[in-house]
């Protein structure tokens, strides 16, 4: 009774860790962008992506270095549908989230590309390593982005008045907020599996829901912060550059560390992965955003697969 008092009180403590980080990391983050005039969306995409994945990289590089790479790549492939579904599907609920055209056209279809090659590849080291590579083009590319538009944002003229916090400020936010979002998912995780294996669930099953949902808890509350602080473009660059994230990152190095076998049941959630985003893109596509009645779609679709995995 009491060790279960524990794991429940590590869990709420994570929660609050999550929580005000997730709070302090958009603050500082949408206040840099401000600051740099570089657009929400690129933050988002990566300062902010990479901030909110700590927790998928920390646990998928454990499980590779302790040879369980079936919860490594379970974790990816379930993080990034609760990523897209949940996350996205839960921040239409508070704000329309406009998707703009570069996003519609690069970042989205190449994040569906990216799930594809976990069909195309292996991940023995070598694969592991090409994947490495193309997170390092995707980052520049990403950087040249910001570049283009922060010169552009220059050129301007903007008369409009933002409040800005301090450098170092924002600096104590983005550190501190990423510090607590990390150990914060690892409260989450350390508590919610502990319960789930006293419950006598299987480890690919708490990779798929109680571990993916608990690492990807970082996204849903910065998402849904900076949604509700109208930092909308932030939300949707947090998902797509998280999944991007743990695709190429994650899993470059968690095969890098250790060759991952893919099994059936990953192939199967990666193609149900590509499918659901293909929908979701098509959703955004006509009219450049999301809104509340395809995200109460996403959730339930959501539902329905988490009803399946735990079924089959």
């Amino acid at each position: 009774m009491i060790d279960t008092l524990m794991k429940l009180a590590i869990l709420i403590v994570g929660f609050i860790l999550l929580i005000k980080g997730a709070d302090f990391f958009v603050d500082g983050s949408s206040s840099v962008a401000k600051r740099l005039k570089v657009p929400s969306m690129i933050i988002g995409l990566t300062i902010v992506a990479m901030g909110t994945s700590l927790p998928e990289c920390a646990v998928s590089v454990t499980a590779s270095m302790s040879n369980n790479n079936a919860l490594a790549v379970s974790n990816v492939v379930g993080s990034n549908l609760f990523n897209l579904m949940a996350v996205c599907g839960a921040c239409t609920l508070f704000v329309p989230l406009a998707v703009s055209t570069d996003t519609l056209k690069k970042e989205f279809p190449f994040s569906i590309i990216c799930a594809a090659l976990l069909l195309v590849f292996g991940l023995d080291r070598v694969d592991s390593a090409i994947f490495i590579v193309l997170f390092v083009a995707y980052l520049g590319w990403m950087i040249y982005s910001a570049l283009q538009a922060r010169n552009k944002a220059l050129s301007e003229d903007n008369d409009e008045e933002i409040k800005l916090l301090p450098v170092w400020q924002c600096i104590v936010y983005i550190v501190g907020g990423a510090a607590a979002i990390k150990f914060g998912g690892d409260f989450v995780v350390e508590g919610a599996t502990a319960i789930a294996t006293m419950l006598g669930l299987s480890q690919n099953l708490i990779g798929l829901t109680i571990v993916a949902l608990g690492t990807s808890l970082p996204e849903l509350v910065t998402s849904i912060v900076a949604a509700r602080k109208n930092e909308i473009d932030m939300a949707l660059g947090n998902v797509i550059g998280s999944n991007i994230f743990n695709i190429l990152l994650v899993l470059g190095i968690a095969g890098v560390i250790s060759p991952v076998a893919i099994i059936t049941e990953n192939l199967i959630d990666t193609f149900i992965l590509i499918a659901v985003s293909t929908l979701v893109w098509a959703f955004a596509w006509k009219k450049k955003e999301l809104v509340k009645w395809q995200g109460i779609v996403m959730l339930a679709i959501y539902t329905a697969y988490l009803v399946y995995i735990c079924m089959r």
